[in-house]
């Protein structure tokens, strides 16, 4: 059985081990069964993206009348010339963390699945090893659910989505969270009718406010079928037929030339052979760990998507960097504590939100007030003519802290960070009102919701 220092499996998140060991002069084996770098690399976070952005070129184009600028509303899209950009790109940055891994004397790279053969050994591509020191970070892959005709048919996950070639004339969307919602978006900006079927609302773990106002913007692009609850799935000449239930008990079906199933994502753990080794798992498949990120058995870490504690890059990109700070340089036996862990949704419009929301602040009886500002009432809301979005801040009656933020409308991924930074050095409400804004620049709406929760207070 070779022996290893370090076995990494997984290279999105498990980068963040993988070559920061081998420079220390650490023999590592990284393991990945796919391209190297992951889900975020190959089939989510950048692809997406890089799709996501000529749809918002797209949405402003179609919507220049609004300033006076008259463009042909049929413009064309190269659908087939912009994915192919696309996957060339991300499979040249893939191919060079291979090359990389390649030319590095303290790494092999096993591009086979691995299974576990009891507590500390792997075996992978025929081979045994074994190594002090074992990451998870298998990451997850998307929910296919139980669905009547589904099996068999061409529909399409985010993965197909990122690579197809060819714009459907009509687009069924099963799914309503944020892969939904982002490629649904792209697609439709980019020439495709979409329908969604929705069983009860939009981006469930948002704030209730802002999901209201997404769904009220978004209804606008697309076709939303709510209340509705797929019952079969058939496909014949090239065509799907999505039959649902609505909510008044009748059957009612929509067809489209492509589906796209975006019903949540499950954990790569179910072909690792967990069941050889004391390793623990939820009910849903996520690896279970402690503060430490240390699974059941010594010496074995996982994090990210197959833990579950938050499904973003950013997150396990802080997992990964907390293990190997806390195991290979400075050695501290101390929990991983998270900061304010924000998020986004790149969709239309765009949504970003860190810390509560209103919902669980209610529910948790806090004293509160709510400062709202909608885009509208700024000066660069009233060049951008908004007609939608607002900025939320919910801060602490008493302490006057910061408890959550929240952004629905242009930018928000963007000017969320101001209120990460003060989140995460205990900023207050104070410190937000104190600070000069620069006139008339998108965070004026910051500095109006704060404005507004000072008022709130003084009432």
């Amino acid at each position: 059985m070779k022996k290893y220092d370090v076995i990494v499996i997984g290279s999105g998140g498990g980068s963040k081990i993988t070559s920061p060991a081998a420079k220390l002069g650490y023999k590592v084996a990284s393991i990945e069964k796919d391209r190297l770098g992951g889900t975020c690399l190959n089939r989510g976070c950048i692809p997406s993206k890089m799709l996501i952005h000529p749809a918002y070129l797209a949405t402003h184009i179609k919507e220049a009348h609004k300033f006076d600028i008259h463009i042909d509303p049929h413009f064309q899209v190269d659908f087939a010339k912009l994915i192919t950009r696309i996957s060339q790109t991300v499979d040249a940055d893939s191919d060079s963390i291979e090359a990389g891994y390649k030319r590095d004397p303290n790494i092999d790279f096993y591009q086979a699945p691995a299974r576990f053969i009891d507590d500390k050994a792997l075996e992978v591509n025929g081979e045994r090893i074994t190594a002090d020191k074992i990451f998870i970070a298998t990451g997850a892959r998307p929910h296919i659910p139980t669905l009547p005709g589904l099996a068999g048919t061409p529909y399409m996950t985010s993965t197909e989505a990122l690579r197809n070639r060819e714009l459907p004339k009509r687009l069924i969307v099963l799914g309503a969270g944020y892969i939904a919602v982002e490629l649904g978006y792209a697609y439709r900006a980019l020439g495709s009718e979409v329908h969604f079927l929705v069983r009860s609302r939009f981006l469930r773990d948002e704030d209730t406010q802002v999901a209201d106002e997404f769904t009220r913007v978004f209804a606008q692009l697309c076709n939303v079928h709510f209340g509705a609850v797929p019952t079969r799935v058939e496909h014949s000449n090239d065509t799907f037929r999505v039959t649902y239930q609505k909510q008044d008990g009748g059957a009612q079906h929509v067809t489209a030339d492509a589906l796209l199933v975006a019903t949540g994502v499950t954990p790569n753990t179910d072909t690792l052979g967990l069941e050889n080794t004391a390793i623990q798992r939820t009910e849903k498949g996520f690896i279970k760990v402690d503060d430490h990120l240390r699974t059941a058995v010594s010496g074995i870490y996982a994090m990210g998507d197959c833990v579950g504690n938050y499904l973003f890059r950013h997150s396990v990109n802080f997992e990964g960097e907390y293990l190997f700070r806390t195991i290979f340089t400075e050695k501290k036996d101390e929990p991983l504590r998270y900061p304010p862990v924000p998020h986004a949704v790149f969709s239309y419009p765009q949504i970003a939100g860190v810390g509560k929301t209103e919902d669980q602040l209610k529910k948790e009886g806090a004293d509160y007030v709510v400062g709202l500002n909608p885009y509208k009432n700024s000066g660069m809301g009233m060049a951008l003519l908004s007609d939608h979005g607002f900025c939320k801040i919910l801060i602490d009656r008493k302490t006057r802290g910061i408890l959550g933020a929240h952004i629905v409308g242009e930018e928000a991924s963007d000017m969320i960070h101001m209120l990460i930074a003060f989140m995460n050095k205990q900023g207050t409400l104070d410190d937000l009102l104190n600070m000069i804004y620069i006139h008339p620049a998108l965070p004026e709406i910051v500095r109006n919701a704060a404005r507004k929760a000072q008022a709130a207070i003084e009432t």
